[in-house]
């Protein structure tokens, strides 16, 4: 394949055009979850799994991707908050040991006077951690696919109307010039790794005058984490297709899946 298209393709990185891009340092918070929260996950990665291999077994891979995927979507907002989750077991659960760190991250950086884009996936999470913003006195914009005048809010926080933009991944992935930022906050992870780094080049590209901060908060022990070790398979597919390099096998399958549900 890359013999086939080495005539046709012209990659110039980011690092190689804005050779004066100020530095992007990127960390990943690793979170412990407990208590009720974390009994919920385990019950539910239980069940799930159990929900997946029978799946599987009778219809194969290819025609269960809506009950692995929903399995998977589960497990995800278990970890970011179980309010997320419509079912009653879930709505017993009032622990959220990711929203609790977000919110004292997010106090200690509005104090030291950083500006803030906080990606989720999820616009029911946004929706909690604007109550919880508000319980706390801060002030913040929000950009979702239900927004209108897009360009009118991203001027806003670019004139420093509010420190901190809540963000849905979807609708403010791409096409955002905001670097009055100097902080991204991914508060869950996606399987695709260029995904996370177009919403992170909103603040960290041409135009950007000061050093780029990117956080991804990560609950140990759960499927998050599973997710960064995907990420970083497909980030090594785009390099051989784009650059030349390994053949190795790369691909989602059944051994994925499994290693998804497995205990950690």
């Amino acid at each position: 394949l890359n013999r086939r298209i080495a005539g046709f393709v012209l990659r110039r990185t980011k690092a190689e055009v804005a050779r004066d891009l100020p530095a992007k340092t990127e960390m990943v918070q690793t979170l412990e979850i407990g208590g009720k929260q974390r009994a919920l996950y385990e019950t539910l990665r239980l069940s799930m799994h159990e929900k997946v291999k029978q799946a599987v077994e009778k219809r194969g891979l290819a025609q269960s991707s809506i009950i692995i995927l929903d399995a998977l979507l589960k497990l995800r907002q278990a970890c970011c908050d179980p309010r997320l989750i419509q079912l009653d077991a879930a709505r017993k659960v009032k622990e959220s040991a990711k929203l609790d760190a977000l919110l004292e991250m997010v106090d200690e950086l509005l104090s030291e006077g950083r500006k803030i884009l906080l990606f989720s996936q999820f616009t029911g999470m946004l929706d909690l951690i604007e109550d919880a913003l508000r319980a706390r006195g801060h002030t913040w914009l929000r950009l979702d696919g239900g927004s209108r005048n897009r360009a009118q809010i991203v001027e806003r926080f670019q004139s420093g109307e509010a420190p901190l933009f809540l963000i849905s991944l979807k609708a403010g992935g791409v096409g955002l010039n905001l670097t009055a930022a100097d902080t991204v906050i991914h508060y869950d992870p996606w399987w695709n790794p260029a995904v996370e780094a177009q919403a992170t080049d909103r603040a960290h590209r041409i135009g950007q005058t000061q050093p780029v901060f990117v956080y991804k908060l990560i609950c140990a022990g759960t499927v998050e984490e599973k997710i960064l070790a995907l990420q970083q398979r497909k980030g090594d597919l785009a390099r051989a297709v784009l650059e030349g390099g390994s053949r190795a096998k790369l691909a989602f399958d059944e051994a994925d899946i499994e290693a998804l549900f497995a205990p950690m």
